[in-house]
């Protein structure tokens, strides 16, 4: 509260970019925690909550005739526009804002002061959601060729890594800590993930300090320990995330790359994606794009192709998928890393572990996904997001870029995925928050030191609680695709801009009701629709047991749950016959081709390029194209 120069300012106007009325008028107020304003004759949404937490830019604009303009940029890429009447008022405003969006230290985030209605029995059961080690146990690990390892327990061997780690049980403790003293940060080969149908493992570590020529026999051992811990191959790939030219240039300083002539049986392959501070630059040239209000179709089309975004989400995914085609189709372990294998590495082999196992496609699994790959093994979510006031270099949308990554997925395979869009998009909006204690901190070890689960929630059972907000009514989880390994098309034709994530604050670009939200609402009534029916069913049960005459009761299969929720269905027969079919959809569903009895569906699916006509009733239960049905 110190920080608050002005507490409150009186008629500051609020300018809505996404509405075409005049600018609403309020009162603003500063909190230790939050910036609100509160329009009081607005009837929709008078009040805006922001947090601190979520403010990266503010800007003093140009003075108006209206008065002092003060432009707040936030992470989750909501602009907020203010005019001040008086200038004191707007540079009082200014200099708080400053200081309470740049935290000195950790006490300072709001997930330190938020106090839900929850005991402190149920706030420790709270951060139990998650077992890693129930999710190995889930993998098939430990077995005859793997097993968990102590060796890091308090940290000793690296501060970075999980407490709790697997390796092969062929690598001895030397071996361990002999590799770990030759890579960088001391992030010896670990497991990440285990494929039980090949036996082949995903495995990640920091670059080697090799330098021109120096060679460390620990770390080739532990490298030919895991492609022995793998019977089905004889060798075992080593993926470098890093352009070669990047690679190559830190053997100056003593790091490098593994030289293959002096490893047993591995093939070495580069991928290729940028390092932190091209991404930073690439976003911010994209976040600048969608920001042009007014800009041509060329002028927004040139700006996507100079950023350079979709490139690098490509250049992820590509690799993601030569990952998982190794472990998953060829059964060949893989070793991953970039520099110091916190960022790169965990985009990776998320994304290879996303592709190869259903599970992480549900809500529960992307949530024990983001715990393992992101959390346990010490991505530096306070320095990459800026939780506290530090080296702006340091900022980078690494896991930005992976949840559209995944995001992408879901547009070609939408029926694979359990969550929707939303439920990525509060991730995101509460890694950037500090709303809840998950993402606070670098590293596993930092966490336990700053006591993060004595002091702040966990996230995860918040989001599951809602899970309601963020299911995928396409989700069908007998579906081949969601039950197989996904096999992506990366032509650049496939990949899009994601404008729920970017533009969501603009209200411009979404209509009334989204497409989502028509079939959710299209689910509930489906599902309030069959429990009146089985409610009707009993009725007719009992009445069917008395002495009643002419009367033939009839056991009834409710035909339409096997052919509900296509599109026709809502223009006629049971569904059509409602009034809350025309107020869903009133009559802007009429086509030509329905009137006349005859509807077609047609739905792209990713696996084959393939239409599907529902004139005859003929349905193929495993195609994307009755994707309705699940809903």
């Amino acid at each position: 509260m110190e920080h608050i120069r002005l507490p409150k300012v009186e008629k500051v106007q609020l300018l809505d970019s996404g509405s075409s009325h005049r600018a609403r008028v309020g009162t603003l107020y500063l909190t230790a925690f939050h910036t609100v304003f509160v329009d009081h004759e607005a009837e929709d949404l008078p009040e805006l909550w922001v947090l601190h937490s979520l403010v990266c830019n503010i800007k003093k604009q140009s003075v108006t005739a209206l008065g002092y303009p003060l432009l707040i940029q936030c992470k989750n890429f909501q602009l907020i526009q203010l005019i001040i009447a008086q200038e004191s008022d707007c540079n009082d405003v200014f200099m708080s804002l400053f200081r309470l969006s740049r935290a000195e230290q950790y006490e300072e985030l709001y997930c330190f002061s938020f106090k839900p209605n929850a005991s402190k029995a149920e706030r420790n059961k709270y951060w139990e959601f998650i077992d890693l080690k129930a999710e190995y146990s889930r993998m098939g690990v430990p077995n005859k060729l793997w097993h968990a390892t102590s060796i890091n327990q308090e940290y000793r061997v690296c501060d970075t890594y999980p407490a709790d780690l697997f390796v092969p049980k062929s690598a001895t403790l030397p071996v361990i800590i002999g590799s770990s003293k030759f890579r960088s940060r001391g992030r010896f080969p670990s497991l990440s993930y285990y494929c039980k149908g090949t036996q082949a493992a995903i495995c990640r570590s920091s670059q080697p300090l090799s330098g021109f020529s120096a060679r460390c026999l620990e770390d080739e051992q532990m490298l030919e320990a895991i492609m022995k811990s793998n019977p089905s191959s004889r060798f075992m790939y080593v993926v470098d995330t890093r352009p070669k030219l990047n690679a190559m240039a830190n053997r100056a300083t003593g790091k490098g790359y593994e030289n293959e002539d002096n490893y047993t049986n591995i093939k070495f392959q580069f991928i290729g994606i940028e390092n932190i501070h091209v991404m930073r630059n690439s976003q911010q040239k994209l976040i600048e794009v969608s920001d042009l209000c007014s800009s041509s179709m060329g002028e927004f089309l040139s700006g996507m192709e100079n950023s350079e975004w979709l490139k690098h989400i490509r250049s992820i995914l590509a690799a993601g998928i030569f990952v998982a085609k190794a472990v998953g189709e060829e059964g060949i372990s893989v070793l991953i890393h970039c520099s110091d294998g916190w960022d790169r590495t965990a985009q990776v082999c998320s994304i290879a572990s996303l592709l190869l196992d259903p599970y992480y496609r549900t809500l529960k699994g992307f949530m024990v996904l983001v715990e393992k790959d992101w959390l346990s093994f010490g991505h530096k979510f306070s320095h990459r997001y800026s939780h506290l006031n530090g080296d702006p270099k340091e900022v980078s949308p690494v896991i930005d870029q992976f949840l559209e990554c995944v995001w992408q997925l879901m547009e070609q395979f939408p029926c694979a995925f359990e969550y929707n869009e939303r439920f990525l998009i509060s991730i995101h909006s509460h890694i950037n928050s500090c709303h809840y204690g998950n993402f606070i901190c670098n590293s596993e070890k930092e966490r336990e030191n700053l006591c993060i689960r004595e002091k702040t929630h966990s996230i995860w059972p918040h989001l599951w609680e809602n899970k309601v907000d963020y299911v995928n009514p396409l989700f069908r989880p007998d579906h081949n695709l969601t039950q197989g390994f996904l096999h992506p098309d990366t032509s650049p034709y496939c990949f899009k801009f994601w404008s729920g994530l970017y533009n969501q604050f603009d209200r411009r670009l979404h209509p009334r009701q989204s497409v989502l939200d028509c079939l959710v609402a299209v689910k509930e009534e489906t599902q309030q629709l069959e429990e009146d029916l089985a409610s009707c069913e009993q009725k007719l049960a009992i009445l069917a047991k008395g002495p009643l005459k002419g009367i033939c009761v009839k056991k009834h299969v409710p035909v339409y749950i096997s052919l509900a929720n296509i599109p026709q269905d809502y223009t006629g027969g049971f569904f059509g016959s409602g009034p809350k079919a025309a107020s869903l959809f009133g009559d802007a569903t009429k086509s030509s081709d329905q009137e006349s009895g005859e509807t077609n569906f047609k739905c792209h699916s990713s696996s084959n390029g393939n239409t599907f006509s529902n004139k005859d009733g003929v349905k193929d239960p495993n195609s994307d194209k009755t994707a309705f049905n699940a809903a």
